[in-house]
């Protein structure tokens, strides 16, 4: 193994509160263990392109409270093809860079285990996505700050639901993941979440209504994954409710909850992972993520976090279903 001189970092994918946090934290690592680091600027794009800068101390002051990533993200096509990694390991030997750290999602780790077998370079995983949909982690970076913007956004909603004496559907992200839906539901006090990973087992707008839905409220709150798989999302889950002879309204959270300053919790969390990318990398680690399990680092191939399916605790549900009568 050569040994490692110079590490890389970049962010890819859609942005996370945390990310900043962690680029300070393998910055500030890096630095500590007397190697040189580098930023990619714009994810893979960037590393395609050559848009890449030496990191000191100082590039990374006063940023671990703030959202988004300084160094950018973007999606990449031309990644997915040979010539484009070709180009992208061209520009890291023009670098001197010998070890790679990325953080984002699982397209950002798909595409970090292929670069990785191709060219023999140790690529480390941070996972950041509010999501918290890659396996192996408790949790990823983002999802407690997305969690609590949901429930501030719902707070609010609230307030309009019992004046009015209103139905609310709220969608939230998670794309094929109710990890938001589902903790957002119970923490917010809503009557129900419909989330993806159980739309199989039984229709649960019908469930509700059998069950005699708001029959003893005044409001009520419905949360709603974006994904199709989850009855279609917030819009298609309000007109199947008109349908039934209920006046919903729909609020989409949409991007608001990707952005923001991190909570205690993001930041404490990418600043263990950098730290832990780092060592991993001088530990000759290759190909593997970073995760967080009973609050101690773990190590996870790309392999699992990528294609294993993370489960949704289901007792949850039951928490869910017994408070909202």
């Amino acid at each position: 193994m050569k040994q490692i001189q110079c590490i890389g970092v970049l962010t890819s994918g859609g942005d996370a509160p945390g990310m900043n946090a962690a680029i300070r934290s393998v910055t500030r690592t890096a630095i500590f263990n007397r190697l040189k680091v580098k930023a990619i600027f714009k994810g893979y794009k960037g590393l395609i392109t050559g848009e890449i800068i030496p990191f000191e101390t100082q590039s990374v002051s006063n940023i671990i409270q703030q959202g988004g990533t300084i160094i950018k993200t973007a999606r990449c096509p031309e990644f997915h093809t040979p010539e484009g990694r070709k180009k992208a390991y061209d520009n890291l030997l023009k670098e001197e860079i010998d070890g790679l750290i990325v953080i984002g999602g699982d397209g950002t780790f798909t595409g970090a285990r292929i670069f990785s077998q191709e060219y023999n370079i140790p690529v480390i995983g941070i996972p950041g996505t509010i999501d918290n949909d890659l396996y192996g982690t408790d949790y990823t970076l983002g999802y407690d700050t997305a969690l609590n913007t949901i429930i501030q956004a719902v707070d609010k909603i609230r307030d309009t639901a019992t004046s009015h004496e209103r139905l609310f559907i709220v969608e939230v992200m998670g794309r094929d993941a109710g990890f938001l839906a589902l903790n957002g539901a119970i923490a917010s006090g809503a009557e129900a979440a419909i989330i993806p990973e159980i739309i199989t087992e039984t229709d649960q707008l019908e469930e509700l209504i059998h069950n005699g839905f708001r029959k003893t409220k005044n409001s009520s709150i419905v949360f709603v994954s974006e994904s199709n798989l989850a009855g279609g999302g917030a819009m298609a889950v309000a007109e199947r409710l008109k349908e039934k002879g209920y006046d919903p309204r729909v609020t989409i959270l949409g991007h608001v909850q990707r952005g923001g300053s991190p909570s205690a919790l993001d930041r404490i969390l990418a600043s263990r992972m950098g730290v832990a990318a780092v060592d991993a990398l001088l530990d000759d680690a290759r190909s593997v993520m970073i995760g967080i399990v009973d609050n101690e680092i773990v190590y996870v191939p790309f392999s699992k976090a990528i294609k294993d399916e993370k489960p949704v605790n289901k007792y949850l549900l039951d928490v869910l279903k017994l408070l909202s009568i």
